[in-house]
């Protein structure tokens, strides 16, 4: 049973459902949460990429991209795309999927909260300022530095052999703590095409109360925006050779 396209499934799921999740504490009316703000979001979708990464090992994915723009822009990096089709997809569909679970665990939350655009925000992002070459800009810049440091990380001059290869789960998920708190706060750091689309596919589909519509006129900056910048960040490990 355990494969990569599995663990890159059940990773993506695990991360959305924590890290929607989190979101979904902090805006949804009566949850115990409820006005975290900004540091309770940002330290929970730490957490649930750790725990996604983890997840994905465990079933089958030592990559554990749970990202397409991680997959392409690896893809780039070592001129091999074949995974980048079926990793995109398991990494969909898990998004989709824990998606759907924050929705069942929040069951009687969604009633008990007025504003459709709280709720939508539980499942995908969108910008402080609506302003679509600044936000297609930040999540450029916000991907470019996840994939570039992520690369250093994962790299044989950093902390890719010996015991100290153990560190990398940690300090990816320490990495994506710190660009939702310095970069964060323009459009919500999508910086993962799956994260944004699976979950604004799920608010779509879902009866969710009292809903508003899904914004899919924004829903192409947080797919472009990642994919432009992974690529323009594998390109600059391979000729780093890194």
């Amino acid at each position: 049973m355990r494969s990569p396209f599995f663990g890159e499934f059940m990773g993506t799921l695990i991360m959305i459902l924590l890290g929607d999740g989190v979101v979904a504490g902090v805006l949804l009316k009566r949850s115990k949460s409820q006005n975290g703000g900004w540091m309770v979001i940002t330290t929970g979708w730490a957490f649930a990429v750790l725990a996604g990464i983890f997840t994905a090992v465990l079933c089958g994915s030592v990559d554990a991209h749970l990202n397409p723009a991680i997959t392409l822009a690896f893809a780039i990096k070592n001129q091999d795309f074949t995974k980048l089709l079926p990793f995109a997809t398991a990494q969909l569909t898990g998004a989709f999927t824990g998606a759907v679970l924050v929705w069942v665990h929040y069951g009687p939350h969604w009633k008990e909260t007025p504003d459709a655009d709280l709720k939508r925000a539980v499942f995908c992002t969108s910008p402080g300022i609506r302003k679509p070459i600044a936000n297609l800009a930040s999540e450029v810049i916000a991907t470019a530095v996840l994939v570039l440091a992520a690369g250093a990380i994962s790299s044989k001059l950093v902390l890719s052999t010996g015991a100290a290869a153990g560190l990398t789960p940690y300090l990816v998920s320490c990495l994506v703590w710190g660009i939702g708190l310095s970069l964060g706060g323009t459009t919500g750091y999508a910086i993962n095409p799956a994260r944004d689309l699976g979950p604004r596919l799920a608010h779509y589909v879902l009866p969710i109360a009292g809903k508003a519509n899904s914004d899919w006129g924004y829903a192409a900056i947080p797919i472009l925006g990642p994919a432009i910048g992974a690529a323009l960040a594998g390109l600059f490990l391979r000729v780093l050779g890194a």
